[in-house]
């Protein structure tokens, strides 16, 4: 019964996801007449900034914090460890849910462009922002980084084993391609407010910090594996074909799967 309940639990977990994700999507995209990133201002402009600049925080300092293995370490004491990155996975989406619930549009138009073809380009870029996100999810393994691996496993009573170094498509050319995608998405806009300003580069500077502690917990996990791995391949943006990196290596080779150990 326990293992029916804990997979049951990572569904449940899973499926909340599923939902913010696509909420996200329709949030940054403004499909909804109310609630979405660029409604109308509807309080002070400081006050929205200091609410907003919050609930960014929020998100960020969740979703370093549980991910780190000492975290982890510790968390799995209370928290069975197949239930783990469900648990995770809960947490982060309920921190965006709270963004979407709190977040107070500030208005104020940064750029905003008019042309048809311009708008769909940008709105496309969104769903290509996107796109590259889901993906990715699948090319490191989409279930195991969202759980469903472990409560599975756990269900059919096999210990669960950690994934391996592979070479999935883009991650041969960049370390991180799902945060281009996430970059991507939050900054495609026709018409960007102050408030989604700040949704931007907030995520954004919180991408690239949380790089730097989720390639060291790598570099520990991994090893030299991963140090070689860093060397011989940029970490966001491709290098031009027959461009040596730093090490003097072209960039390629096998690559573990970044964000899955996050």
């Amino acid at each position: 019964m326990k293992r029916v309940i804990v997979f049951v639990y990572g569904l449940i977990c899973y499926a909340v996801f599923l939902g913010t994700f696509l909420y996200l999507a329709g949030f940054l995209g403004n499909v909804f007449p109310v609630g979405s990133m660029d409604s109308p201002a509807t309080e002070s402009l400081w006050q929205a900034l200091l609410v907003d600049t919050l609930l960014v925080g929020v998100f960020a300092l969740q979703h370093s914090i549980m991910a780190r293995p000492k975290f982890k370490k510790w968390w799995t004491r209370f928290v069975p460890e197949p239930m783990e990155r469900s648990t995770y996975v809960m947490f982060s989406s309920l921190a965006l849910i709270l963004l979407f619930w709190q977040w107070r549009p500030v208005g104020g138009v940064v750029w905003d462009v008019q042309d048809p073809v311009g708008r769909v380009i940008f709105h496309g870029l969104l769903g290509v922002g996107f796109l590259i996100v889901l993906v990715t999810t699948f090319l490191i393994n989409h279930f195991d980084l969202f759980g469903l691996r472990q409560v599975w496993g756990y269900l059919r009573g096999q210990p669960y084993t950690a994934l391996t170094f592979t070479k999935p498509g883009p991650y041969k050319v960049i370390r991180h391609p799902m945060y281009v995608g996430w970059i991507t998405a939050f900054w495609a806009t026709p018409t960007m407010t102050i408030a989604h300003l700040v949704f931007a580069v907030g995520m954004t500077a919180y991408i690239l910090f949380a790089i730097w502690f989720e390639e060291r917990d790598l570099v520990e996990f991994h090893g030299e594996a991963y140090v070689e791995y860093r060397k011989t391949v940029p970490m966001l943006v491709p290098l031009p074909c027959g461009v040596e990196s730093k090490s003097g290596s072209q960039a390629g080779g096998s690559m573990p799967s970044a964000e899955a150990a996050s």
